[in-house]
């Protein structure tokens, strides 16, 4: 039903995910992260936000991704209807993949990378996110669409893809979190929804606001000036 990418970025330290489904709200079911925690990616045909939540909590209280993934997935009687994946900020990976998970279903792995998914036309389908990742060139948020897009040439979920998501994260920069929630082609609107993001101003606008390595940032009188004048949320 769903196939999800967490990874880090050696160049920047951040961390990100991004996920598509032939089903709505991807985003807000999926992908969970923290530059303080690390990422999860929850799924499944009866998918469990607690799992994706209780991962996160676990890791930053120094857990693995192996352990935490253990922690939520061991005591659940439920698990065979779900999918679980983790990334922590030793860029430790981890998965599990319940025994009902709707076929082809699995997950593959390099070094700091993980590609989880269910429902999809073959396995091929994740080894293409994962060496669409691996090999691409360009930056970090758009090498994780890059493989999203991958996927969808390999063939993807079997009903195609609704909805779509990217989360990036780090100490340095505010969360990057876009989400397309329903969408005929849903892999455009999340590329055309990142181009708007990362222009100015709206950009620009980012620099100011807190970040975990700078909570208390605010904006200059320069930059007040700029943002009087420009489309930016107020």
């Amino acid at each position: 039903m769903t196939i999800s990418i967490l990874a880090f970025d050696e160049k920047s330290g951040r961390l990100g995910g991004a996920a598509a489904t032939g089903s709505l709200c991807v985003g807000g079911w999926v992908l969970r992260g923290h530059a303080e925690s690390g990422l999860s990616a929850s799924q499944g045909s009866a998918p469990s936000t607690l799992w994706g939540e209780g991962v996160l909590a676990r890791m930053k209280e120094g857990a693995s991704a192996q352990d935490a993934v253990r922690a939520m997935t061991d005591p659940d009687t439920g698990r065979a209807e779900r999918q679980l994946a983790a990334l922590d900020l030793n860029r430790g990976t981890a998965h599990f993949t319940g025994d009902n998970s709707v076929p082809h279903a699995s997950a593959v792995t390099a070094p700091g990378v993980v590609v989880a998914g269910n429902m999809l036309t073959g396995p091929a389908v994740l080894q293409a996110a994962l060496d669409a990742f691996l090999t691409s060139p360009l930056p970090f948020a758009e090498r994780l669409m890059a493989a999203l897009g991958a996927s969808a040439r390999e063939g993807g979920d079997v009903r195609g893809y609704q909805s779509a998501a990217l989360l990036v994260v780090g100490r340095d920069i505010p969360p990057l979190t876009l989400r397309i929630d329903h969408a005929a082609d849903p892999l455009a609107a999340l590329a055309d929804l990142h181009a708007r993001a990362t222009a100015e101003p709206y950009h620009g606008w980012l620099r100011v606001v807190p970040v975990t390595d700078d909570p208390f940032r605010a904006p200059t009188e320069d930059d007040k000036r700029l943002f009087d004048s420009a489309s930016i949320p107020r």
